[in-house]
């Protein structure tokens, strides 16, 4: 059964836009509720441990850079099948390919720079979520 939290980052291109806004209410239009959020900003060292999953990737270095380079909101969503819903929501990696009306297709800028990060399981989410956030953080 599909787990109702996923995770979300809102990245530091989407910051440095301003969209933090715009993108928040995509999200609260979409029917989800913000259980945990959160002002912050990633260490080089902490982004790269976030993304260890990806450290033999060829891009990995690049992104550690990239997401360690301002400010990010990072959040936990609740709704009914959340990561499925969520990634619909935000759209393809590559905001080229990705669907109208998506958070990508609006705010992203390239495949590097692509505004939000989602998660890809429910496993994940709750990884991702348990990185930025203590069990009294979230309501």
């Amino acid at each position: 059964m599909a787990g109702s939290l996923t995770f979300t980052m809102i990245k530091p291109d989407a910051v440095k836009a301003n969209n933090i806004g715009n993108i928040l209410q995509m999200i609260n239009e979409a029917g989800f509720r913000i259980v945990a959020m959160k002002y912050t900003q990633l260490s080089a060292a902490q982004a790269g441990k976030f993304y260890e999953v990806h450290s033999a990737r060829p891009f990995y270095g690049e992104l550690v850079d990239f997401m360690s380079s301002g400010p990010i909101v990072a959040a936990i969503l609740e709704k009914d099948n959340a990561v499925d819903a969520f990634r619909t929501l935000i759209g393809a990696t590559n905001p080229a390919d990705a669907a109208e009306g998506t958070i990508r297709k609006k705010y992203a800028t390239s495949i590097g720079e692509n505004a939000v990060h989602g998660s890809d399981s429910d496993e994940n989410a709750l990884i991702e979520g348990r990185f930025f956030f203590s069990g009294l953080e979230m309501i």
